[in-house]
C-alpha cells in the first residue's frame, strides 16, 4: 500500500509488479520499460481491495497493476457534496502522472466502468485497451436521478450498515453468498466500511451521468466487456449494448456470477481477462510530454480537476 497527495486529496493505492517489482515505484514509465500497465477501478461502495485477487494473478515482472481507492472511499480523502465521473477520471489521470505512467489498459467494474468510459472520453490517447465489467453506458434516467439522490440522503441519515445488509445478495448471488462466505464477508465489509459522505457524493455525481452509448462506435482500442450471467444490476443485455457498439469488442459472460464476477468466479474472470491481455498487440514506445499535466516538472501544483470542464 502507498499514499500520495494529488492537489487537494490524499489517495491510497496498490502498485505491484513491473520492472522494479515494488509497490509505489514513482517515476517508472509504464511503457518505456516495455511492460504492460493495468489499472483497475473499483465500484460503489467498495474500495481497491476488491481487485486484490487480480493483483495477485496479473502483477509480475512484465505487467504492473495499479488499483487505487477513489476519493471518498477506502483510505482516500473524503470530500462531501458531489463527486462526478469527470472528477474521478481526472483523479486517475493525476495519479498516473504522479507515477510516471503514460498509456494503460484501463478496467473498471460497475461505477468503475463508467469512470473508465469517462476517462476514455477525456483522455483517449492514454488508453491502450478497455475492460468494462458489469457496467452500462446509458445516461441516467429521471427516475434514476431521483433514486440516487434519495439513496445518498439515506446513507447520510442511516450510515452504510442497513444498505450493505440489504444489497449483499444483489452484489453477489444468494447462492454465492451461501457457498462463498469469505467472498460475501469481504463484500459486506467493504460496503459497511465505506464512508457515507463519500458514497453519497458519488451517488449524487452519478445522478448526472451522461450518455456514453453514442461514443461506443468511436472507441478505437481493443475492449473486453465482462458480465456475470446472473447480474441483476447490469444484466447481460446491457453488456451486449457495449460489446456490439464498440468495434470488435469481446464479450465474456461469467456463468454463475452476479455483480462481482471477479470475486464470485475468480478463475473464470481471470481467464477471460488474461486471454484478452495476451491478445493485445505489442507495446510501442511514445515520447511522453507532461508539460500540461497536473504537476509540472518543477513540482508545482495546478488547480483541482473539480474546477475543470
Amino acid at each position: 500500500m502507498s499514499t500520495t497527495t494529488l492537489y487537494d486529496i490524499t489517495v491510497t493505492y496498490d502498485d505491484a509488479g513491473g520492472a522494479d517489482g515494488a509497490d509505489g515505484a514513482d517515476g517508472a514509465d509504464g511503457e518505456g520499460d516495455g511492460g504492460e500497465v493495468l489499472v483497475l477501478v473499483h465500484g460503489h461502495p467498495f474500495d481497491r481491495s476488491m481487485w486484490r485477487p487480480q493483483i495477485e494473478t496479473f502483477a509480475g515482472p512484465e505487467r504492473r497493476v495499479i488499483a487505487a481507492d477513489l476519493r471518498g472511499y477506502g483510505g482516500s480523502t473524503v470530500i462531501p457534496g458531489k463527486t462526478t465521473l469527470t472528477t474521478f477520471a481526472w483523479d486517475i489521470a493525476a495519479l498516473l502522472d504522479r507515477l510516471g505512467v503514460d498509456r494503460v489498459v484501463l478496467g473498471g467494474l460497475s461505477m468503475g466502468g463508467q469512470i473508465v468510459l469517462e476517462f476514455y472520453r477525456l483522455f483517449p490517447e492514454r488508453v491502450r485497451a478497455l475492460v468494462l465489467a458489469d457496467t452500462f453506458a446509458a445516461a441516467e434516467t429521471g427516475a434514476g436521478r431521483a433514486a440516487r439522490n434519495a439513496m445518498a440522503d439515506r446513507l447520510l441519515r442511516e450510515g452504510m450498515g442497513p444498505y450493505a445488509d440489504e444489497v449483499l445478495t444483489k452484489m453477489v448471488t444468494p447462492h454465492n453468498a451461501e457457498v462463498l462466505p469469505a467472498v460475501a464477508g469481504h463484500v459486506r465489509d467493504m460496503m459497511r466500511g465505506a464512508p457515507p459522505e463519500g458514497a453519497a457524493a458519488a451517488l449524487r455525481g452519478r445522478a448526472e451521468r451522461p450518455d456514453y452509448v453514442g461514443m461506443l462506435g468511436r472507441v478505437a482500442v481493443p475492449a473486453l466487456v465482462v458480465v456475470g450471467s446472473e447480474d441483476t444490476y447490469t444484466p447481460v443485455a446491457d453488456a451486449r449494448v457495449m460489446s456490439e457498439g464498440i468495434p470488435d469488442a469481446t464479450l465474456a459472460v461469467i456463468e454463475g456470477a452476479g455483480h462481482l464476477p471477479n470475486l464470485e468466479r475468480r478463475a473464470e474472470f481471470d481467464a477471460a481477462l488474461g486471454a484478452f491481455l495476451d491478445s493485445l498487440p505489442p507495446i510501442t514506445s511514445r515520447v511522453i510530454d507532461r508539460s500540461g499535466s497536473f504537476e509540472n516538472h518543477r513540482g508545482g501544483q495546478v488547480a483541482s480537476p473539480r474546477r475543470n470542464p
